[in-house]
């Protein structure tokens, strides 16, 4: 055969075939495989209900758009219903408010601002972004204030609640604090007349004497002759040089003026007993104390008045802490206080708060308060460091709700009402002590009632944006569009 002629026929065999595929598929005989078929009109596809999310691409490119368009070939875009758009919760059919009572489903009142803004509108429309406004269904908003939040979204947010109850409210406050001597056991050796230190005893700065322990010895010519006054004038019957006469009144007086020296009673007792005046007398410690100052050697002549030694009785000691501005008022006086200190870990010392200074510290705004516990062992050493906890509150039983139960603005406190079948209602209640992580409840709420700890803030925008919404005037249901 003619090879001109055998292409000719090869050509008109190819043309045939074509022309017959484009018969055979726009009558219909034949449906193309999925991976050719997959673009089919949206006729075929189970009808969908909701607003239009967006629009997609007619030939499945990933192009979509906000708004009606088209494509380069003409082709307008498909719009995407809210029942076919990728979701993980299942979408209700909505039923407007003018359909069939007898239908059983939820009807629409109005719709809402996607943004939260305060605008309704009783037929679907978008916003200046092009949003979908959201249905609102009758049955989710109620008279009382209360809100109403599906299960699903009470799960996946983590909403937890408590039952108010009744439990003391205390909160300790630490504060650091000092050891410091306590004024009213701080002594000083001071003879009262002139004279000469015979002898020093064996005590230094520091050194713990006892009650009645020899301190100094000392020699003084002005006591001398007192004493000699006082053994003359106990024999009855002899004129004193004072010319007191036989009824003792001159030995009263004696005996008065060595004790206004200062001299110990049991010098006076010497001389009654030995009928001896002793050159020199012996000043003894206080009490159990502690030596401070020592300001005296051997042969020194000493005056009258003046300081020898300085004591302090440290078996009690103080604790000066500062407390802050905003606790003082929560202090009692006469509360427990415990004490604990970095030299003794583990070791609690308890004492009681007694004074409470009048003054406030304007570099600080602090107040200071005065502390005062035993220090038997004197394991406390005034001016080391001690950390302080004082609690305060009462141990009587109020009602109180968790501190993450009570939304504060500042001009309101909120708590949030679980009334069951996800209905929230927001209460306002009067806040009183607080300790713990737990509020005072003073009036609001009763006892055993259920409030939210977790997830209110979530709730609370619900409620806020329903009480806006309520602002603006209800829309009739006659007015819903169907």
């Amino acid at each position: 055969m003619n090879p001109r002629v055998k292409g000719l026929l090869t050509v008109t065999a190819v043309v045939g075939a074509a022309c017959a595929g484009l018969w055979v598929g726009q009558s219909g005989l034949v449906r193309l495989p999925a991976p050719f078929g997959a673009i089919t009109s949206d006729a075929a596809s189970p009808e969908g209900f909701g607003p239009v999310i967006y629009y997609r691409d007619p030939g499945g490119k990933p192009l979509y758009s906000l708004t009606p368009k088209t494509n380069s070939a003409g082709q307008p875009y498909v719009a995407v219903l809210a029942s076919t758009d990728t979701h993980f919760e299942p979408i209700e059919k909505p039923v407007v408010a003018n359909a069939g009572a007898n239908s059983g489903e939820r009807k629409i009142k109005y719709y809402r601002n996607p943004m939260g803004l305060p605008d309704t509108s009783p037929t679907p429309k978008k916003d200046s972004m092009g949003m979908d406004y959201i249905p609102v269904y009758e049955g989710e908003e109620s008279d009382d204030g209360s809100v109403k939040i599906s299960l699903s979204k009470i799960q996946r947010t983590g909403v937890d609640t408590v039952a108010v109850s009744r439990r003391p409210i205390v909160r300790n406050i630490k504060v650091p604090g000092i050891v410091a001597i306590d004024e009213r056991r701080i002594a000083v050796v001071a003879p009262r007349l002139d004279g000469f230190i015979e002898n020093v005893a064996s005590v230094t700065t520091g050194t713990l004497v006892k009650q009645g322990a020899p301190l100094v010895t000392v020699f003084s010519q002005e006591l001398l002759n007192q004493a000699a006054r006082f053994m003359i004038e106990q024999y009855p019957g002899q004129k004193s040089v004072t010319g007191a006469g036989e009824n003792g009144a001159g030995l009263v007086g004696a005996r008065r003026r060595l004790l206004n020296m200062g001299v110990p009673e049991e010098y006076i007792t010497r001389i009654e007993r030995d009928r001896l005046v002793p050159n020199e007398f012996v000043i003894r410690a206080p009490s159990n104390a502690v030596v401070l100052e020592r300001n005296v050697v051997e042969g020194q002549a000493i005056t009258s008045g003046q300081v020898l030694f300085r004591l302090a009785d440290l078996s009690t000691v103080w604790i000066l802490a500062d407390v802050p501005e905003g606790d003082i008022g929560a202090l009692q006086l006469n509360q427990e206080v415990k004490v604990t200190t970095r030299a003794h870990p583990g070791r609690v010392f308890k004492g009681k708060l007694l004074v409470i200074y009048p003054v406030l510290m304007k570099e600080t705004r602090t107040a200071r308060v005065r502390i005062e516990l035993a220090n038997a062992d004197l394991a406390l050493m005034p001016d080391m460091y001690a950390d302080v906890e004082i609690a305060t509150g009462s141990k009587d039983d109020v009602l109180a709700v968790p501190a993450s139960a009570v939304i504060d603005s500042g001009a309101r406190q909120v708590v949030l009402l679980d009334k069951g079948d996800g209905r929230f209602e927001p209460r306002d209640v009067k806040l009183g002590r607080k300790g713990d992580g737990f509020y005072e409840i003073l009036s609001g709420v009763s006892e055993n009632a259920e409030v939210v700890v977790d997830g209110n803030f979530l709730i609370d925008s619900e409620s806020n944006l329903q009480a806006a919404l309520k602002g603006f005037s209800a829309v009739p249901s006659s007015e819903v569009a169907p």
